[in-house]
């Protein structure tokens, strides 16, 4: 079993303006990006689950020449809101890192 962590040299989140939160996920070599990049357990539907947003919203862009993978959904509420838990949505990444690769 595989783990997004052990085939990735850097895995972050961050806010993409107030409304999205993006992924940029840098696999360790072109072997693995080729390999992982369109894996299921990257998918929008596997996004929706885990981060509880609309699957057709979440964007997938892979970036071959990076050797990353760009994935981003709108967020819940407004960035600063009321209910606000991570304004810059640097914690937001933890979860994938044991996202199981098929």
């Amino acid at each position: 079993m595989v783990k997004l962590r052990d085939v990735c040299r850097h895995v972050r989140s961050k806010q993409a303006g107030p409304f999205w939160i993006t992924f940029d996920i840098f696999f360790d070599g072109r072997e693995n990006f080729e390999r992982y990049s369109q894996s299921a357990a990257l998918s929008s539907a596997q996004f929706a689950r885990l981060y509880g947003t609309d699957p057709a919203r979440v964007k997938h862009i892979p970036v071959a020449d990076l050797e990353m993978v760009k994935i981003s959904y709108p967020r819940a509420t407004p960035q600063g809101g009321m209910v606000e838990r991570d304004m810059h949505a640097g914690q937001q990444y933890v979860r994938l890192l044991d996202v199981i690769l098929d």
